[in-house]
């Protein structure tokens, strides 16, 4: 059963009008990354609050972060949290944006491992709310965990269902807030690209092939700097006690065909024809160019609809959206318009 949404389309009345606004102490992981950027640029911009960035690379943090009074930057490895123990037991919020994608081991040691293990060093008197990134990919059409993603998922899929479900073990379990991304787009000449932006180049090169192919299937999505305007506000915000802790961030749902016709449209290309691209043509298509395909990307050809209930931005809070459309994403990609 799903529990009281947390932020219904229109009401606000889950939100604690008595939420802090004072300055916080800010733990953050993932700060180098796509998202992590988003953030702490807005925290920095539009919040009083301190913020302590864990970081193995501190040259990779793209933002002139050098005389930000109120950003410490922390050199090490969240694999080696327990170093941080007594920084941690001093922190208001924490937020676990950090992930890993390659090597198995690796994977699992960051992405389930060390994020539990750095909960268990947090003090569940002081600290009010932990901000925990996972993925929508984990979750079917109810919001509820998607046993396929444990079963067939990558690695990176199956860390992030396997950390989800032990998340209520945490003596912090209470004050967890999950936060699910849809698919992630963002990305500019200060910030890592997203893994899907980067691509949007090469996929608008085959645009003219593409316009042509129908496909059943829906999905959400959300721009970096949304994802960072909703997690600001949770921070500010924290849910109710006894409502629902599941965030799913994305824009409303979006049916490819309409995606596809948007961006034909954008580039300035007609379309004259669909060919339905059912179940049989795609394993043809993927025999004939002989495409390697996992287990989770056959499972996904197949489950299509990849749509959840009450999906967050910043819309739903009153705020503007950056990127509500296809047509955003492209223009402020930097992919001209036909």
């Amino acid at each position: 059963m799903l529990g009281q949404s947390i932020y219904p389309v229109g009401k606000s009345s889950l939100v604690s009008d008595a939420a802090s606004v004072s300055p916080k102490r800010i733990f953050i992981t993932g700060g180098s990354g796509c998202i992590g950027h988003y953030l702490v640029e807005a925290l920095l911009q539009d919040t009083p609050h301190e913020l302590f960035l864990l970081l193995r690379n501190p040259a990779k943090l793209l933002l002139n972060w050098q005389h930000q009074p109120r950003l410490h930057v922390i050199t090490g490895d969240l694999r080696q949290a327990q170093t941080h123990a007594g920084l941690l037991a001093t922190m208001d919020t924490v937020v676990l944006a950090a992930t890993s994608w390659g090597g198995a081991q690796e994977i699992y040691d960051i992405n389930v491992t060390a994020n539990l293990d750095l909960m268990a060093l947090l003090d569940p008197e002081r600290c009010q709310q932990v901000v925990y990134f996972s993925t929508a990919s984990i979750l079917n059409q109810a919001n509820e965990p998607l046993p396929e993603a444990g079963a067939l998922g990558t690695d990176y899929i199956r860390s992030k269902y396997d950390c989800y479900l032990r998340l209520p073990e945490q003596a912090i379990a209470p004050r967890i807030t999950s936060v699910f991304p849809t698919l992630v787009f963002g990305g500019d000449k200060d910030k890592p690209y997203s893994h899907i932006s980067a691509g949007l180049p090469e996929v608008c090169k085959w645009m003219w092939l593409i316009r042509f192919l129908q496909a059943d299937g829906s999905f959400h999505f959300s721009h970096g700097r949304d994802i960072a305007q909703v997690v600001a506000h949770l921070i500010d915000h924290p849910p109710l006690p006894g409502a629902d802790r599941r965030v799913v961030i994305g824009n409303p749902s979006l049916r490819v065909n309409d995606a596809i016709a948007e961006m034909t449209e954008y580039l300035g290309m007609r379309q004259f024809f669909g060919i339905p691209l059912s179940a049989w043509l795609a394993d043809r298509i993927i025999d004939l160019f002989k495409i390697e395909m996992a287990p989770w990307d056959r499972f996904c050809i197949q489950y299509r609809h990849f749509i959840y209930q009450n999906p967050i931005n910043p819309a739903s809070l009153g705020l503007p959206t950056y990127c509500p459309t296809v047509s955003d994403l492209l223009r402020v990609s930097g992919i001209p318009a036909g």
